[in-house]
């Protein structure tokens, strides 16, 4: 983390909230390229070659930075747990989004950051006052507001994003105990390679096709934008004051609203809006609590849902 003490330090909460827009934004657009190509080509294959053409670009950056003689240091219990959290959780996010409104499910992944404070503080024993607790039941009284359980609204894939948002808590936790001399890139490399793995087993009880053009150039692009995303994510963690950066993830459910309505006519309704802005406010409120609590630590945010 940079905290520089004279005149960069504007310089460098701009870079970082450029970075966490863009991160969020690149992530989105590879939601909308899946959930389009969803329609043709089936999951499984879909993971498999979305994956693969991300592994062969992320292995070119690999090459370029010289960063292969570093490979055995993927050999570690937190880089494991942490690909087997992001394989779960990208299956799940994927099925979910598939399902629903693109702008509902990323409404929902903004709770993701509550849930790390709750599970800091139940299992990490990171001390959490009354106010974050009551910050992070207000978060998940959003959250139900936007699933809506035991109304017309609700439906199983609700849920199903909500159990994928476990997964990539999960995964954040792995990444905060990982070495910090692990080069990220490589992390994102093996992730790449993992969830890409993954997709061509799923796919073996999948009837697989050839994809047309369109559907290839989509998953290419889904392929950039992954690395682009990863890239962004890096940038975005370590550049300026983490609670000031950290808020301007949320801008991801404007740019989710905007692209639902454009590509798929989605018009958020009422309580999706009043939950989506509770879970953002608490969320929000909860960064600065731990702000003046100096209880803020840099995340890696690479991977599926950010």
């Amino acid at each position: 983390m940079h905290h520089p003490a004279h005149g960069t330090a504007l310089r460098e909460n701009l870079i970082g909230i450029a970075a966490i827009v863009a991160c969020n934004l690149v992530f989105l657009l590879n939601d909308t390229m899946l959930k389009l190509v969803s329609v043709h080509v089936p999951l499984g294959e879909m993971l498999c070659l979305r994956g693969a053409v991300a592994a062969l670009l992320m292995s070119a950056l690999l090459a370029r930075y010289r960063l292969y003689a570093k490979v055995a240091e993927l050999v570690a219990w937190p880089v494991f747990w942490r690909t087997v959290a992001e394989i779960a959780g990208a299956y799940l996010y994927i099925v979910a989004l598939i399902h629903m409104p693109i702008a509902n499910i990323n409404a929902i992944l903004q709770v993701v950051p509550l849930m790390i404070t709750a599970v800091g503080a139940l299992f990490l024993g990171e001390k959490v006052g009354w106010r974050r607790w009551l910050a992070i039941a207000v978060g998940f009284a959003g959250v139900l507001i936007i699933v809506r359980p035991g109304l017309g609204g609700f439906d199983v894939w609700g849920l199903i994003a909500l159990t994928s948002m476990l997964f990539i808590v999960l995964r954040d936790l792995a990444t905060r105990v990982m070495l910090r001399s692990l080069h990220a890139l490589l992390v994102a490399w093996v992730t790449a390679i993992a969830v890409g793995a993954s997709g061509a087993i799923y796919g073996l009880g999948e009837a697989w096709s050839l994809p047309g053009p369109a559907e290839l150039i989509k998953l290419a692009c889904a392929s950039g934008l992954v690395v682009a995303g990863y890239l962004t994510a890096i940038q975005a963690m370590r550049h300026g004051d983490i609670a000031v950066v950290a808020p301007f993830r949320y801008t991801v459910v404007i740019w989710a609203i905007i692209v639902g309505f454009a590509v798929w006519d989605e018009v958020p309704d009422t309580p999706m809006l009043i939950g989506t802005t509770v879970v953002i406010a608490s969320g929000v409120y909860t960064l600065y609590r731990e702000r003046k609590a100096a209880n803020l630590k840099a995340e890696a945010l690479a991977g599926e849902g950010l």
